[in-house]
């Protein structure tokens, strides 16, 4: 396993819409990051309990983390074309995301760890988001 800070990619997805992250032009730009950064976590920690001997025991988590990816490249999709229901599915993908997190914190290997931590954090985001502005 890896250190959550040295996972074997970078675990941040920097997205072209915005050349920095405080740009005026796309407010959206954070939530986005934080969306797809949780999907890639999603895949990449999927992929890896795939990997481990007993995944018998980890249905649950294995189909948590599909969902949460899924829901997340959806709400990145409706975030960065500004959709009028944008706020709509981060408020969902809020929902899943903090399930995912909570689910994967239960178990202790740090690469659950960690992708528990940047679910929960991105679905602090998504709620923020939808929130915002209503």
């Amino acid at each position: 396993m890896y250190p959550t800070n040295m996972m074997p990619y970078p675990m941040i997805v920097h997205h072209p819409v915005a050349a920095h992250q405080n740009d005026y032009r796309f407010p959206q730009y954070r939530v986005l990051q934080m969306v797809q950064n949780c999907e890639a976590t999603c895949e990449y920690t999927r992929n890896e309990i795939l990997k481990m001997e007993d995944t018998r025991s980890r249905q649950e988590q294995l189909k948590l983390l599909s969902d949460c990816a899924n829901i997340c490249t959806l709400t990145a999709k409706y975030i960065a074309s500004q959709s009028r229901f944008a706020k709509s599915l981060a408020s969902l993908c809020a929902q899943v995301c903090k399930v995912c997190g909570s689910h994967c914190l239960k178990h202790s290997d740090k690469t659950s760890q960690a992708c528990g931590q940047i679910c929960l954090n991105c679905a602090q985001e998504c709620r923020d988001f939808a929130g915002a502005g209503r």
